[in-house]
């Protein structure tokens, strides 16, 4: 959620595309194709200044987006056919696969009808745990209780700390440390209740922590029956793999299709890892999801895709889209190729 990194990012970036490196590598390295990764995509967000904000896109820059690869030559499909195109080694062109994390409500009323004036395809990827409300948003949930107070106190072994929230950048440094106290030291098991004795003791309203802003299951319901939408898992509970036990890890992957099943009718085929970085997935997590006989899985991994990666459908990189980037510009040279190596110490072949 916090990165201190964008503003280097967006250096190479930018060096990259003025220097006019991205247009001539592109046909070099671009790839066969990308799998785009959304999270909200809403004209209003709730905290426009919020520091979760990243995981925000407008509507308007998502068709930019689309419209801009559809006329640079890359074709639009469901992740079924995507698969299809990986172990083809990218015949038919370059392609694209549009995915979504968490199952936010906009992704229904707000993205849906951009993709489809585009006829583009979504895999919408969801966590059962998240929409029943067993599990937390809990990187907003920190958020609206740094927001709600000047001050807070986190118990800690070593005693209670307390945390000054009383200007945006102490407000930015809380979520700092919030976030690695729920991340780093405290177990993924217990993350929750840590979360909202945090509120309580704080004097924030616990009915008041459930988020509004993911679907329910009659609206998932609703969207799985859509031509242009898959469904697919985010493991049950949306936890760190990584964190947790062999067996605890193959339950949130394996049995996360039992209920998508009983829920929408169909067990789902494709699985986004939660967290999706090195610190969550590595060759255990996706040795489960293929034990699982999920046909894909995907990481956060930046990357485009590459005939390579036929041997690791489960794990792929994907291109994040999202607030920190909404620049065309940005994208098209991330879709070069060149910045999968800038960001994956000089790998091409991003697996984990």
């Amino acid at each position: 959620m916090i990165d201190g990194g964008e503003a280097i990012r967006k250096l190479a970036l930018n060096v990259a595309r003025y220097s006019g490196l991205a247009p001539l590598a592109k046909p070099f390295v671009g790839g066969i194709g990308a799998i785009l990764m959304l999270h909200r995509v809403t004209a209003t967000p709730e905290k426009p200044h919020g520091v979760n904000r990243h995981l925000n896109i407008a509507p308007e820059f998502l068709d930019a987006v689309v419209a801009d690869m559809k006329a640079n030559g890359y074709t639009f499909v469901a992740m079924d056919e995507a698969i299809e195109r990986i172990k083809s080694g990218g015949k038919g062109g370059q392609f694209a696969a549009i995915t979504a994390d968490d199952a936010y409500r906009d992704n229904m009323t707000e993205a849906l009808p951009v993709l489809e004036k585009h006829g583009a395809p979504i895999a919408i990827y969801v966590a059962p745990g998240l929409i029943d409300g067993a599990a937390d948003l809990w990187w907003e949930v920190i958020e609206d209780i740094i927001n709600a107070r000047d001050r807070l106190t986190l118990a800690t072994p070593e005693g209670p700390l307390t945390i000054d929230c009383s200007t945006p950048d102490k407000k930015l440094q809380a979520n700092v440390r919030l976030h690695a106290h729920l991340t780093l030291e405290v177990r993924e098991e217990d993350q929750r209740t840590v979360l909202r004795e945090l509120a309580r003791s704080n004097g924030i309203a616990l009915e008041g922590l459930r988020s509004s802003t993911l679907m329910n299951w009659d609206e998932i319901r609703a969207i799985a029956a859509h031509p242009l939408v898959t469904i697919g898992a985010h493991t049950i509970h949306h936890r760190n793999l990584k964190r947790l036990s062999e067996a605890d890890a193959r339950h949130e992957v394996d049995d996360v299709r039992r209920i998508l099943q009983a829920e929408l009718g169909e067990e789902p085929r494709h699985l986004a890892y939660p967290y999706g970085y090195a610190a969550a997935v590595g060759g255990r997590e996706v040795g489960f999801a293929r034990d699982a006989g999920y046909a894909s899985a995907v990481t956060t991994r930046h990357g485009v895709l590459r005939p390579e990666h036929s041997g690791f459908l489960h794990a792929l990189p994907r291109i994040s889209v999202n607030g920190r980037y909404q620049s065309v510009a940005h994208i098209r040279t991330m879709l070069s190729g060149v910045t999968t190596p800038l960001a994956n110490a000089g790998k091409m072949v991003v697996t984990i």
